[in-house]
């Protein structure tokens, strides 16, 4: 009985602000958008970005900014894995949080990256947090409803365990297609110029509005308590794969336009 106290005391104090701190995209995603940005880079960006990240990889430093979460120090960095705001209107139109949320954290990366007065140190903490957040961005549910947590309260049941449909969309149906993130980063969808452009074009906002419209459709998906299996991987791992891809090429466009 007291274990059980203690685990439902632990889950009421890492929920913030509305949202709770899933591993997003889980560790196997953030890495694919990573790994599949590293092969987008330009030669300079690449050398650039290794010698500030002292030799790692973007997939390395990927789940940098989850790993933090458990230290009080960073705390306030938390609404920045997330925006939430009505489906019917744009960013902006509301008062954005006070707190931060995914824009702005994404923007204020970009800013410190590109600011010749920041110190190497700086530069190489925001990185690390610019990478998980261009993977989060691409995770719909992290620009999905606040009043549900971003689908945290839809409680479903994932083949025969308990779960919730943000949970489904971070890590269980790529925990449960088995693959490293080095295999789908290598096995992910041969692309033209033209459809790499097109993913390419655009800014933050407008990827922001895109990853909103796919999660009407996620929430749209499963209704509360439904068991989700087989059928819906069919139907929805193609758009997980699709998404993981996305980040990755958007990312390394960011990253291009910064270091190379």
């Amino acid at each position: 009985m007291i274990t059980r106290y203690i685990t439902f005391f632990l889950l009421l104090v890492i929920s913030f602000n509305g949202f709770s701190f899933n591993d997003d995209w889980g560790k196997t995603g953030h890495r694919v958008t990573g790994e599949i940005a590293d092969n987008f880079l330009t030669e300079k960006a690449k050398r650039n970005i290794t010698n500030l990240l002292k030799g790692k990889g973007l997939a390395f430093v990927s789940i940098y900014a989850d790993e933090i979460k458990s230290d009080d120090r960073y705390r306030g960095y938390s609404p920045w894995h997330y925006v939430n705001f009505s489906f019917d209107k744009k960013y902006g139109e509301e008062t954005p949080s006070e707190r931060g949320d995914l824009v702005q954290g994404i923007q204020k990366c970009i800013e410190i990256l590109k600011s010749d007065d920041s110190s190497q140190e700086d530069k190489e903490f925001h990185l690390k947090m610019l990478v998980h957040f261009i993977g989060d961005l691409h995770q719909p549910l992290h620009v999905g409803r606040g009043e549900d947590k971003g689908g945290n309260d839809i409680q479903v049941r994932w083949f025969r365990e308990g779960s919730n449909l943000h949970r489904v969309w971070d890590s269980e149906m790529l925990d449960y297609y088995g693959m490293s993130y080095t295999e789908l980063a290598n096995n992910a969808d041969e692309l033209s110029l033209s459809e790499i452009e097109a993913i390419e074009k655009g800014e933050v906002l407008d990827w922001i509005y895109e990853s909103q419209n796919l999660a009407k459709k996620v929430y749209a998906s499963a209704n509360v308590g439904e068991k989700l299996g087989y059928k819906y991987m069919y139907n929805y791992f193609p758009t997980v794969r699709a998404q993981l891809q996305k980040g990755g090429i958007r990312l390394a466009k960011i990253l291009n336009d910064i270091f190379g």
